[in-house]
């Protein structure tokens, strides 16, 4: 008999693989999941096309909405894991991917990308991703040494208040970009909003390893949130190395941001709603929260993107906007029954 984690999985699993299905069904030419599953079968196992299907749905659904929702997926699943951890490390409520700087740092190397119009020989059409990625990792990095030197111990109020000053540093060196830029300004903004439109199988390709490393690592240190959810005090008495453990979550999630942000720009609320969303059905045991939060994070964003390209049709929305018209209310009515609950 399947336990209640099993089923929490399944239904995790199943929610995935209908919002990537209804991503890929969903637009200008609706095409049904039963067609679907037929081209993908027919181009992953070589089984044969059924004449009723047309081949020009081929196309349609491996070159341009597959890459899509796959991306989109990949984008969720790292916010919201990132969330996840940040919230479990830094026991608070509030944080979430940008908590530390690390959005800020990667849209930074971003905007200075867009803005000098630098196209790295080494690099080439991925020097824009690479320099977002670099600077997400820098910034953590400065944010940590910055800490260090005020505090030896790290303490989690002194982490957030680092990562607050650099967050607003950036924010208003991105925001005197904008005021300078030329015919750069309609790309920069677009960017800043989030989209993961027309990016192909390389971005997604490019973001994989990241998503890999990051998500491996996070998971693994589940057993390590759940002790820092009682204090470093009580984490340090478990036997968690907590400088060093500290130093391994926030690496990882910060890899997760800065990738997801390098390739689809800033898109907010994902890591801040989920993780709440997921406590509520599975409880705040992190060895069963990220995993859920990986996979809900990423339906999360399929379907999040399948509002954005059919809202306004043919036009798209920014997806940053769909996430915060819906994360926004969403966390405050779950912030305002949380505090509710406190006060009896």
């Amino acid at each position: 008999m399947c336990s209640s984690k099993t089923w929490m999985y399944i239904a995790a699993a199943t929610a995935a693989v209908f919002s990537l299905l209804v991503g890929i069904s969903t637009g200008s030419l609706s095409i049904p999941f039963s067609s679907i599953v037929r081209i993908l079968a027919a181009e992953w196992f070589g089984m044969g096309l059924p004449h009723h299907i047309p081949a020009d749905w081929v196309p349609i659904v491996m070159a341009i909405r597959l890459p899509r929702v796959v991306l989109a997926f990949l984008v969720g699943a790292s916010l919201a894991l990132a969330g996840a951890a940040f919230q479990g490390l830094l026991k608070n409520a509030l944080a979430d991917p940008y908590t530390l700087g690390v959005s800020s740092g990667a849209s930074v190397g971003a905007v200075l990308v867009i803005f000098l119009g630098w196209q790295w020989p080494l690099f080439g059409t991925f020097t824009l991703p690479i320099v977002s990625i670099l600077c997400g990792m820098a910034t953590l990095a400065a944010v940590l040494a910055f800490t260090r030197a005020v505090e030896r111990q790290m303490s989690v109020e002194t982490i957030i208040l680092a990562g607050i000053i650099f967050g607003a540093f950036f924010s208003a060196f991105i925001s005197l970009m904008i005021a300078l830029t030329g015919e750069e300004l309609r790309q920069i903004i677009s960017w800043l909003m989030g989209s993961v439109a027309m990016r192909g199988w390389k971005y997604s390709g490019l973001l994989l390893p990241f998503f890999l490393v990051g998500a491996t690592v996070l998971i693994a240190n589940g057993r390590e949130l759940n002790a820092f959810a009682f204090g470093e005090a009580a984490a340090l008495h478990v036997g968690v190395d907590v400088v060093r453990r500290k130093i391994i979550i926030l690496t990882a999630a910060a890899l997760l941001t800065g990738a997801a942000v390098s390739v689809s720009g800033t898109i907010g609320f994902v890591g801040l709603v989920v993780p709440h969303m997921v406590r509520l059905v599975c409880g705040p045991n992190y060895r069963v929260l990220l995993p859920l939060s990986l996979l809900y994070g990423g339906s999360f964003l399929v379907l999040a993107d399948v509002a954005a390209r059919t809202i306004i049709e043919p036009r798209e929305l920014p997806i940053g906007v769909i996430t915060s018209l819906i994360g926004a209310p969403l966390f405050a009515a779950l912030f305002f029954r949380k505090t509710k609950r406190k006060m009896g």
